[in-house]
């Protein structure tokens, strides 16, 4: 934060369009909601890293027209889920616009992984020095500052896998924050309640203590591998310096979507559409950025490429757009879960003590207010057509929905802007007149 937040500017309103990785990473590179980019889960059949993807909204990515405008394109880390992998053109396949290429075959993964590197494989074990990835990350793209050329802008994407399971921390930080527990405040270890969808109403409550010592281990461990980022940022942001560049470059960190550990007594994961999962930090530093900034709510976009060396982000306390939608698309197995045969088919995420966190008619969509009304009006896909309400000003955590509350004109003005942002394409998705 203090690299970043302090001496630029953080947004304390930023959130993911839908609450899971591949999904979200495409709605970054491409700035479309999911049901534009048609990016629904993580799997090929889901459209991750899929050949539709590929012909469609990847070859119109905002690395290809950064590429255009001539900046020297790097990545490293995490790509796609299904990235690399046979249905997805396995790893000669490198995306659009990059000129350099390091990026991890499949998921998350800190040791005994493989990378893609301007498409030549590239395996790795689990020496620490060598192949740590979060700090092989890191190296490479010093090396890139170093061999790049300084006529030309340049744009890099570092993505790490911390804090992605299997969180596997460096070795000078196994034994950070022994005594640290996942927060207890807010919804944790609280019921799910009869005014919420079903798959928040079948977790045992409270949570048994096995269940408690595997999240707050998880929080733990995450906390542990994110250590190494922190050492990311210091050392890009070092020699961004070093190389007399600092001063001419923004630097943005964010994450693709949240995480809960306990909450509605949830143990571990993201996919639902609370608070929790769905905001991320957003922090930006830069030329004109002044320091020590706090926004609520945020607008950012980028100037004309064409007459500016560096991406031109615009800042403000407001925005155009008092509302957006989050849409997530549920998984379930086909047949009965192994982790949890007695629920049966259609679930999926199992943990311990039969707690199930996905399930196909996990499928909702919600309008997310900002300005007027603090409010989250959510619809879901299932068989009770289940909705969602909550005002986010009197209950910030979610406890109550209170859509047998609201008025039913309000309830119907929410409706009709979930059915045209449901439905919107281009220019129409950033029209909030209705």
């Amino acid at each position: 934060f203090s690299l970043i937040g302090d001496v630029g500017v953080y947004f304390s309103n930023a959130f993911a369009v839908t609450p899971l990785c591949c999904p979200s990473r495409s709605s970054i590179l491409t700035g479309k909601y999911p049901h534009n980019h048609e990016v629904r889960n993580n799997s090929l059949s889901g459209n991750c890293s899929s050949p539709a993807w590929q012909r469609g909204p990847e070859a119109s990515a905002f690395p290809v027209y950064l590429n255009k405008q001539l900046y020297q394109t790097f990545y490293a880390g995490k790509y796609l889920n299904q990235y690399g992998t046979k249905g997805s053109g396995g790893v000669s396949r490198v995306p659009p616009g990059w000129d350099q290429w390091h990026a991890l075959v499949g998921n998350s993964q800190y040791y005994n992984y493989t990378l893609s590197v301007n498409g030549k494989e590239e395996k790795h074990g689990d020496s620490y020095d060598k192949d740590y990835l979060t700090d092989l990350i890191v190296n490479r793209s010093i090396q890139f500052l170093d061999e790049r050329s300084p006529q030309r802008p340049f744009f890099i994407m570092l993505a790490p896998p911390a804090p992605h399971s299997p969180y596997v921390a460096a070795p000078q930080y196994q034994n950070s924050f022994s005594n640290v527990k996942a927060p207890r405040d807010g919804s944790f270890n609280k019921p799910g309640g009869k005014d919420k969808h079903w798959l928040l109403r079948q977790p045992v409550n409270p949570m048994a203590n096995s269940s408690i010592e595997f999240l707050d281990n998880a929080f733990r461990k995450r906390w542990q591998a994110l250590l190494s980022v922190d050492d990311l940022v210091e050392r890009l942001v070092k020699k961004l310096e070093d190389v007399k560049e600092l001063n001419n470059t923004y630097i943005f960190f964010t994450s693709d979507h949240g995480y809960h550990t306990g909450q509605f007594s949830l143990p571990i994961d993201k996919r639902q559409l609370y608070e929790f999962d769905i905001r991320v930090p957003l922090m930006v530093r830069g030329p004109g950025i002044k320091p020590n900034q706090t926004l609520q709510v945020t607008i950012i976009w980028m100037k004309n490429l064409k007459h500016l060396p560096l991406f031109a982000p615009s800042l403000r306390n407001g925005t155009s757009r008092p509302y957006f939608l989050v849409e997530y698309t549920g998984e379930g197995c086909t047949n009965s879960n192994p982790d949890c045969p007695k629920m049966g088919p259609g679930v999926s995420q199992c943990f311990p003590n039969c707690v199930c966190e996905d399930a196909f008619n996990n499928t909702y969509a919600c309008v997310r207010t900002l300005t007027g009304y603090n409010l989250q009006y959510c619809e879901f896909a299932d068989t009770e057509s289940f909705v969602e309400v909550y005002n986010l000003t009197a209950d910030p955590h979610q406890l109550e929905n209170i859509v047998k509350k609201v008025d039913p004109v309000l309830l119907q003005t929410m409706n009709q802007r979930l059915i045209r942002l449901q439905s919107c394409v281009g220019r129409s998705c950033r029209d909030t007149k209705y």
